[in-house]
């Protein structure tokens, strides 16, 4: 569940919170969505991908897809991708 914010509090359910600006972030991942054909590219990947067992359990698999593009096409260094993927998810 995600925390409640001061514009939800404010309008106590009438809707208000549907009303923000859209950001790049969101234009960019509806675009990324649109783009990308996660169904296929996941089906691939995903015999290769490791399963679960006695360690610790793996990341899903497209996360770890999604997180693996966005460095590239930003370049950016891993602490930075999950500074950014940490920021978009939550």
């Amino acid at each position: 569940m995600k925390q409640q914010t001061l514009a939800m509090a404010a309008d106590q359910g009438a809707g208000f919170e549907t009303r923000r600006k859209r950001t790049r972030r969101d234009e960019f991942l509806d675009t990324m969505n649109a783009i990308v054909p996660w169904a296929e590219l996941c089906a691939v990947v995903e015999p290769y991908y490791p399963k679960r067992g006695n360690g610790r359990p793996p990341i899903g698999l497209e996360r770890m897809l999604r997180i693996h593009l966005i460095q590239h096409w930003f370049n950016l260094a891993d602490f930075a991708c999950e500074v950014s993927v940490a920021a978009a998810t939550s």
